[in-house]
């Protein structure tokens, strides 16, 4: 079915004629001069003068023009038939932690040191694109917690977004309660059976407004079950940084992140490595998903990019017709001469 997005947009269109009653005439500051010989002077120039056509010719392509882009603006589109969206799945979101202790490369990926943040980007990338029937949102945090996509069913976007997550980017140190506040009052609103975060960190709580225990206890009360994931190598895996004692992993604490998964009815997992990390990704697979109530979605296409190509045609041929006057008489002569 054909229809407008914003049908609204049709009420501008007097807008230029009442900008012209409205507005004073142009005036160039220079005294006008009639000739008798006008005629000559065209031929002379190979230019025809505009005050020879009739009114409504010289203002036809300048219509045109504003009725093109405002049909464009008023954005038609195709509407399809009504389609079932899955009915159901989980509402999960995936707390991702970006502090700087992210940065550390104690990970390990087809042979080569990569950092634990770009482990979490590997991993979970694929996680987040086979979650089929879920809908997925991404919350990244450190000193501050940040919704950087909201629950969705488009997969490919969350990734992107965390793929594109960088150290530091939302400050050094690490918020969890803040984290979990602001994914309970996402997920709030959705079916109670249904509300899952995924928490991967790998640091205490040290920032942040809320603290670990009472998010944990909100999260408890609005039925949001939290699987909590500490990332990082043990000190002993960590060679020399281990021994000088310069592995952030020394900073992780798990018993909050097992408190808070006990009290919520998750699980806590440990991850030192990235086969352990495949085999956590392998159980969060396994969650049964909840029974919702259908949705129903109707496809859109666009098309408004066909008025706004017709009004860039005739943009283009009124600057041909100045710019080139001599051969934009040849031309509509002939064209006159076929017709």
């Amino acid at each position: 079915m054909f229809e407008f997005a914003w049908p609204w947009v049709f009420l501008l269109a007097p807008l230029p004629w009442l900008l012209r009653l409205a507005l004073p005439p142009a005036d160039s500051g220079e005294a006008a001069l009639k000739v008798s010989f006008l005629g000559e002077l065209e031929g002379l120039s190979g230019r025809r003068a505009r005050a020879n056509l009739p009114a409504w010719r010289q203002q036809t392509p300048l219509v045109l023009l504003w009725l093109f882009l405002l049909l464009a603006t008023a954005r038609p589109e195709w509407v399809g038939e009504p389609l079932p969206l899955p009915a159901s799945g989980r509402d999960l979101l995936l707390a991702v932690d970006v502090s700087g202790s992210m940065d550390h490369d104690d990970m390990q990926w087809d042979g080569e040191d990569i950092s634990r943040l770009e482990l979490v980007k590997k991993l979970f990338g694929d996680f987040i694109e086979d979650r089929r029937g879920d809908r997925i949102g991404l919350i990244l945090f450190g000193s501050r917690a940040y919704l950087q996509s909201p629950l969705t069913f488009d997969r490919h976007t969350v990734r992107t977004w965390l793929d594109e997550a960088l150290v530091n980017i939302a400050g050094p140190q690490t918020a969890l309660g803040d984290a979990i506040g602001l994914a309970v009052k996402r997920l709030r609103q959705r079916p109670a059976d249904s509300r899952v975060l995924v928490l991967i960190t790998d640091g205490a709580n040290n920032g942040g407004e809320i603290e670990p225990k009472v998010a944990a206890r909100l999260a408890a009360e609005e039925k949001v079950k939290i699987y909590t994931i500490g990332i990082g190598a043990d000190p002993e895996q960590s060679g020399i940084m281990g021994v000088l004692g310069l592995n952030p992993g020394v900073d992780l604490d798990e018993a909050s992140l097992i408190a808070i998964a006990e009290q919520t009815g998750g699980t806590y997992f440990r991850a030192r490595s990235a086969k352990e990390l495949q085999q956590i990704e392998e159980t969060l697979d396994q969650l049964e998903p909840a029974a919702q109530l259908p949705t129903r979605a109707r496809p859109a296409q666009a098309l408004y990019p066909w008025p706004l190509a017709a009004a860039l045609l005739i943009s283009l041929l009124l600057v041909a017709r100045d710019l080139w006057p001599h051969h934009w008489q040849k031309l509509t002569s002939r064209l006159g001469g076929a017709a």
